[in-house]
């Protein structure tokens, strides 16, 4: 069975969509930690991280790279944080979360609510800075 990213960047299920090429996708998390908090995903439905192989592992990395940038470019923050869990949905996927402390990147603390017409606005914003 497909998971939900799968179902995603098949457009079954909705999404504010960031940026994608042949081999990765972007879309904005709908529980965010922060405003512009993205999720990078393989098109490959693997499970865990480090069972790719070392090509789409890196492919992975520069795509979620560039993506950071442009999140940076379009959210005011420090930094942009980086992580990898990986257990709540079983498809390799990459957290890009805007910070300006520690406790933003906190992934026990309550999500944020955004209206429909704020995720919109935020995936135009990032989606403005992206360069592929």
């Amino acid at each position: 069975m497909a998971t939900i990213f799968t179902r995603i960047i098949n457009g079954e299920i909705p999404c504010y969509k960031i940026a994608e090429d042949d081999r990765f996708f972007a879309f904005l998390d709908i529980n965010p930690l922060m405003e512009g908090h993205t999720l990078v995903v393989p098109k490959q439905e693997v499970d865990y991280i480090f069972d790719l192989d070392d090509e789409t592992l890196s492919g992975l990395i520069l795509f979620s790279k560039k993506l950071a940038k442009a999140i940076r470019e379009a959210i005011p923050c420090n930094r942009i944080g980086v992580a990898v869990i990986g257990l709540e949905v079983p498809h390799v996927h990459v957290h890009l979360v805007p910070m300006n402390s520690m406790g933003d990147v906190n992934f026990a603390r309550p999500k944020l609510k955004f209206t429909p017409e704020e995720f919109s606005k935020t995936a135009e914003k990032i989606r403005s800075k992206v360069r592929l």
